[in-house]
């Protein structure tokens, strides 16, 4: 059984705790053993190193160096890494160094439409049986990127005259620990329209857990 920490929290607009919700009643069918906070005192407080996959949902919002630290060295040491959407991808804007472990960081979304999502590594465990291509309806995140990640899917971006390939979920490590984050999910009703969409998040944190 692998054990999960989830932190809600943040911007309400994401729904934080109902989107966490949801990725736990995904987790329990591959028995993830999971536990839900909702105060980053928790990242102090609890031993972090008797969890197999720490998931920040915490849109925006503030952290301390104090918490931070505590992440980053648990993460390092080889507690695992997983996220999605804004949830990772827009959490904690003042923190380059969580910035710099989740690979990547969110700067706008001045496309809110219908686009299309294209697996670039089907090789890799967590993207085995996807749909080579699928579109999706929603905002499409424009981020800056670590270039060491390692892409598992993209969209092309078609903005202000230009067209460039968007990492849209990746995976790196830091440290000893597995990193996954995944950009999809602005609401949950997309994941009805999409169910690729969230299969695609739930395996990389399965993967990032060690289960795949």
């Amino acid at each position: 059984m692998k054990k999960a920490l989830f932190i809600s929290g943040g911007w309400e607009g994401h729904t934080p705790e109902a989107f966490t919700a949801r990725y736990v009643a995904e987790l329990s069918k591959f028995d993830f053993d999971c536990r839900c906070e909702t105060d980053l005192a928790c990242l102090t407080e609890l031993d972090l190193a008797t969890f197999d996959l720490i998931v920040p949902n915490w849109t925006m919002g503030e952290i301390s160096p104090e918490q931070s630290k505590a992440l980053r060295d648990a993460v390092h040491g080889g507690v695992n890494l997983g996220g999605f959407h804004g949830g990772m991808g827009d959490a904690f804007r003042g923190d380059v160094e969580f910035k710099w472990m989740v690979g990547g960081m969110f700067v706008a979304h001045p496309v809110i439409g219908e686009y299309e999502v294209s697996v670039t590594d089907p090789d890799h465990v967590i993207m085995q049986g996807m749909p080579a291509e699928f579109d999706y309806h929603s905002e499409q995140y424009y981020m800056l990127i670590d270039p060491g990640v390692h892409v598992l899917a993209e969209t092309i971006y078609i903005w202000e005259g230009q067209s460039v390939p968007m990492p849209i979920a990746w995976i790196k490590h830091w440290g000893e620990g597995r990193v996954f984050y995944g950009g999809l999910g602005h609401e949950l009703a997309e994941f009805d329209r999409c169910p690729a969409a969230l299969d695609m998040n739930i395996r990389g944190l399965r993967w990032a857990a060690g289960d795949l």
